[in-house]
């Protein structure tokens, strides 16, 4: 049975891009603070349109809609791309995720994994356009964070070069299923608690579909939460939620602070349990880039060491709870990456 959530207010800064040229000094001064303290942030004024942001929500609920079994020609692989159902589970919870996802890349990853022209017509010609744009503003926000470590200004730009067939960054999907309202006992993760391990995470919501709170206090990159007490993070128009992932956080020698989050599991009064759709963005480094904070706190390592290191630390606790499992049942069990937002 849930326990009841406790709550505490805490302030998610709302940063503006606007004038970025000319006001460059201050927009970098407040996301390095943001980054610093609560590792979440909102940006406004980014030159995204609402209109543009639900215009690609529709695209993906276009793709939800389909038969899973037209679904399934794209199914999920290790290189993060494809679609997933009830597959995803947390070392958190040790159970599913109550939601299916797509996940879309530019480059040569996603060879098998575009959905069918004949099925879904312009699918990937929107996806492709709104993956642009985001990635536009995440440009923008590594060159701010960057400048706060005391790199280059391009110097995350470099690494996070979607022109690359090698491209790791991902745009993710989200389809979460209605639950029901029932005292059953039986508590339906949609998100359980986790931290993303990648560099930068750009998340889009839809108003009335409440869900996302966070929950900071990681000192350093391999500790876990600290305490239970969690922060609503509502949608508001115009704005688009960023975190801190792992590997920001191990790059910047443990300045910036990757904080842990979920999608609550509907469970008390004033829980949204309708379904709910997300869109995130995932800013991953090529594979060859090298990873090192500017005081060496942890050694260099490549973007496909820290990533595969990732998964073996997320991995481990949950390969001993599907171990258990397997001698128990026959039912085949897809793990997915933990690298995901609400």
């Amino acid at each position: 049975m849930a326990t009841k959530t406790k709550y505490v207010e805490r302030k998610i800064p709302q940063i503006s891009l606007d004038d970025f040229e000319h006001r460059i000094d201050e927009i970098s001064a407040e996301i390095c603070a943001a980054a610093e303290s609560v590792g979440f942030f909102g940006v406004k004024d980014h030159g995204l349109s609402e209109d543009e942001v639900q215009s690609m929500f529709s695209v993906s609920e276009s793709f939800f809609s389909l038969p899973d079994t037209t679904k399934a020609t794209v199914p999920w692989s290790p290189q993060n791309v494809g679609w997933e159902k009830m597959s995803q589970i947390r070392p958190s919870t040790g159970a599913a995720d109550t939601k299916e996802s797509y996940q879309l890349q530019f480059g040569e990853n996603m060879a098998q994994s575009w959905i069918a022209e004949r099925e879904l017509p312009g699918f990937r010609e929107k996806s492709l356009a709104f993956m642009h744009r985001v990635q536009g503003i995440s440009e923008k926000l590594m060159v701010c964070l960057a400048r706060g470590l005391g790199f280059a200004g391009d110097y995350f730009v470099r690494y996070h070069d979607v022109d690359r067939p090698d491209s790791q960054s991902t745009l993710r999907l989200l389809h979460y299923y209605e639950t029901p309202k029932t005292n059953d006992g039986v508590i339906r993760h949609r998100a359980g608690a986790h931290a993303d391990w990648g560099f930068l995470t750009l998340l889009f919501q839809r108003s009335g579909q409440s869900g996302l709170e966070i929950c900071p206090g990681r000192e350093v990159v391999t500790e876990h939460a600290l305490g239970d007490e969690w922060t609503k993070v509502e949608f508001q128009p115009g704005v688009i939620v960023c975190n801190i992932g792992d590997l920001l956080m191990s790059w910047s020698d443990d300045r910036f602070k990757s904080t842990y989050h979920r999608v609550k599991a509907p469970c008390e009064e004033g829980d949204y349990f309708g379904e709910r759709y997300s869109i995130a963005f995932f800013n991953q480094p090529v594979k060859d880039a090298i990873i090192q904070g500017p005081k060496q706190k942890y050694p260099a390592v490549t973007g496909e060491e820290f990533n595969r290191a990732a998964m073996a630390k997320y991995y481990g606790a949950l390969k001993e709870k599907l171990e258990v499992k397997e001698k128990s049942s026959v039912v085949e069990v897809e793990v997915l990456p933990v690298n995901t937002v609400a």
